[in-house]
């Protein structure tokens, strides 16, 4: 593992493997460089780019620096692009889509920007995460109650079932999940009450790539399409046969194309 100090101090971990042009991964919620779908697609992306494999603040080997705010994560990215040579291509997947997009907008130096069903599901159909997600993640965490902000994060944030967090809860998975629990309000904060927001988005000038899965529910495609929209000159891809959890082997040929173009 090799380091970078962000600007207020705070030691980011990450992975930098491979050859070629600059990749940066932006995790979503809960997922690190020890734990998630990214893993596999740094492996890959290795043989064709040099890939910068972090933890986001807050999760498994980086620092977590209070209070917190959106900026510090931007920071966090901008830290990584400078080790990185000063540019680099980056992707965003759920909630990390949505910070890779606050950090163009930011002004951050990235060539090109992919960007993988940021969940600004509000008002897009089907499950709507209550207003105050991010106060009541926030209690939970304060209250030490991390089972329940896993809980809440699955239930209340995302629309899952309720029976699917009771039955993660009994599986080996669930400490890893409890583990970088504080970090979830921290999603929340990133995606401003889960609605697009088309006036950031309008001001974004690098070139982008929205894409999502076409078995996706309707809200995350819908706002796939409305966010592609937002973004001028942007394009939009919809993956046969994918949902929110997009497969290394769909979405790297994508990247890869995309970035080598």
């Amino acid at each position: 593992m090799a380091t970078v100090k962000s600007k207020d101090g705070t030691t980011i971990g990450f992975d930098k493997i491979g050859k070629g042009e600059p990749l940066i991964m932006v995790d979503g919620a809960m997922c690190s460089r020890a734990f998630g779908p990214t893993p596999k697609m740094a492996k890959i992306l290795s043989e064709q780019f040099t890939v910068f494999h972090y933890d986001r603040r807050g999760r498994n080997e980086s620092g977590n620096t209070l209070p917190y705010s959106v900026d510090k994560e931007i920071e966090d990215i901008e830290a990584l692009v400078t080790e990185a040579g000063g540019s680099a291509y980056v992707v965003g997947f759920s909630s990390g889509a949505a910070l890779a997009l606050n950090a163009a907008a930011k002004g951050v130096n990235i060539r090109k920007l992919v960007l993988y069903e940021a969940p600004y599901v509000m008002n897009q159909g089907g499950h709507n995460p209550p207003i105050d997600t991010e106060t009541q993640l926030n209690q939970l965490v304060a209250a030490g109650k991390r089972g329940d902000a896993v809980k809440f994060f699955m239930k209340d944030m995302v629309g899952i079932p309720a029976f699917v967090p009771f039955i993660m809860s009994l599986l080996p998975i669930w400490p890893k999940l409890k583990a970088v629990a504080h970090t979830l309000p921290y999603d929340a904060a990133i995606l401003q009450g889960f609605t697009i927001p088309t006036k950031m988005a309008a001001t974004v000038t690098t070139p982008t790539l929205v894409a999502g899965g076409e078995k996706s529910p309707v809200s995350l495609r819908n706002a796939v399409q409305k966010l592609a929209d937002a973004i001028p000159g942007s394009q939009r891809i919809m993956l046969k046969g994918q949902t929110h959890n997009v497969s290394a082997k769909a979405i790297v040929p994508v990247l890869i194309d995309y970035f080598k173009k």
